[in-house]
């Protein structure tokens, strides 16, 4: 998955954004101002290939065992709910990033307000 495919899934989801919040080079991507996503393009153009997604703890453990060059705790966030995921194509699927992504969208979806979330979803 490149940087492209990646932007792209991610605002796919409904009312997705991006923004650079905390700077230049750190591409976030929100649902209702909430973190679902982010990643560094500096590091991208370095070579690293990766991003941080929200994800249930239980599963964040699952898949740091089961995938431990690919899914590592989370850079700067918090480790419990948060992943570093590698997306250089190597050693996960796309398929399996995307749904990664879409875990992380809809933890984030979840604990929204209900009226958010009936806003989001109709």
């Amino acid at each position: 998955m490149n940087i492209e495919e990646l932007r792209d899934y991610c605002l796919s989801k409904p009312e997705a954004t991006e923004d650079f919040p905390f700077d230049d080079h750190t591409l976030v991507f929100k649902v209702k101002g909430k973190l679902f996503a982010l990643t560094s393009l500096k590091k991208w153009e370095a070579g690293d290939h990766s991003v941080n997604l929200k994800c249930d703890p239980d599963k964040a453990i699952e898949y740091r065992e089961n995938y431990p060059d690919a899914v590592f705790p989370g850079y700067h966030m918090s480790k419990k709910h948060w992943n570093t995921v590698v997306v250089d194509g190597e050693q996960l699927s796309q398929y399996f990033i995307q749904d990664l992504i879409s875990h992380s969208y809809e933890l984030v979806v979840s604990k929204l307000t209900k009226a958010q979330r009936k806003e989001l979803l109709g």
